[in-house]
């Protein structure tokens, strides 16, 4: 069954579920905030700041103007950084069909409530329950049809399996959860382990240094998560291991780069400076950082890349700090 399906955000992710939606025979339209840059991606046919190289299909339609992005819209994608979300939504109140059906694919925590995005999406627009979708999935490879799976979940099943049905095809594999809270908080929480990462292979640091705070970050993740209503077994999935695997290693990845950049020696203020797309983990690292003070959980690797971002602190003192915390049991 094909459905009318909008995207709210212009960005990278955006446009490649466009590019996936527009391939499943579905009618997409996709909403950006500038009507400039709007019209020139409808002319060009390509989104040469967030996914350059990568055409579009004529069948994809652009807007600006919110009420026709969202008229007769059957299901509609909340594809905006956590930054933008909450005003986003508050200018779309009223705007949309009651019926329809709504997905988060934003990867981050509301700074000014430390709720999740559906959360947040379910407080402002009234409708409930909101799905959310994650997983290791670069728009960049997406876009090119390169083999993806990710995880789609939902506290109703019913929706979750028809929208497995909708994303789904043979390069965009999915699959469904129950576990909304495991499944968004893999994805926000894995961008502060990966800005870590990124500050180890800076420093020019090897494998084993790479695959311990990987280890560790996951296991720091799993227990804020569960602390924070998510199961424990969600972790060892797509939407947790295989996110935090490739945000950690691949050389797309935004909070990987920025950690790399701190661990050479570059300012946080000069590198927000130069870039064009959001890193979450810059901004999630506080909000981790105080959920985790709030419920007493130890999250080690989160306090170090606070400390670099927010406090200054040297990358070589960070790790220092960090091996030699007190020894313990890895249970």
């Amino acid at each position: 069954m094909k459905s009318k399906i909008t995207i709210l955000g212009d960005g990278g992710w955006g446009t490649a579920l466009a590019l996936l939606l527009v391939e499943n025979g579905h009618s997409v339209t996709v909403w950006g905030p500038f009507p400039e840059y709007i019209t020139t991606i409808r002319n060009r046919r390509e989104n040469e700041l967030y996914l350059p190289g990568v055409k579009l299909p004529p069948e994809i339609k652009w807007t600006s103007e919110r009420d026709v992005a969202v008229a007769g819209a059957e299901i509609v994608v909340l594809a905006i950084p956590t930054k933008f979300f909450r005003p986003v939504l508050t200018s779309f109140v009223g705007l949309l069909p009651a019926k329809c059906r709504l997905v988060s694919v934003a990867k981050g925590l509301d700074e000014q409530s430390h709720k999740r995005m559906t959360q947040v999406a379910e407080e402002i627009l009234g409708h409930a329950p909101v799905a959310a979708l994650s997983g290791p999935s670069h728009a960049e490879e997406v876009s090119r049809k390169i083999p993806t799976a990710v995880c789609i979940a939902s506290a109703d099943r019913a929706c979750s399996s028809r929208l497995q049905k909708v994303f789904s095809n043979a390069q965009f594999r999915v699959y469904t959860s129950d576990d909304v809270a495991g499944v968004e908080l893999g994805g926000a929480l894995k961008n502060i382990i990966a800005i870590g990462v990124g500050v180890s292979d800076g420093i020019g640091f090897g494998d084993n240094t790479r695959a311990a705070i990987i280890t560790r970050g996951l296991a720091e993740i799993t227990r804020l998560g569960c602390a924070m209503g998510a199961k424990q077994a969600t972790f060892a999935g797509l939407s947790g291991m295989g996110d935090l695997i490739v945000t950690c290693t691949s050389r797309l990845s935004r909070n990987r780069a920025v950690g790399e950049r701190l661990g050479r020696g570059e300012s946080i203020e000069h590198i927000l400076g130069e870039m064009k797309q959001v890193a979450e983990g810059v901004r999630n690292c506080a909000v981790a950082r105080e959920i985790a003070h709030e419920k007493k959980i130890e999250v080690p690797i989160t306090e170090e890349v606070y400390a670099i971002i927010r406090n200054g602190k040297d990358p070589q003192h960070a790790v220092t700090s960090l091996m030699t915390r007190d020894l313990k049991s890895e249970a």
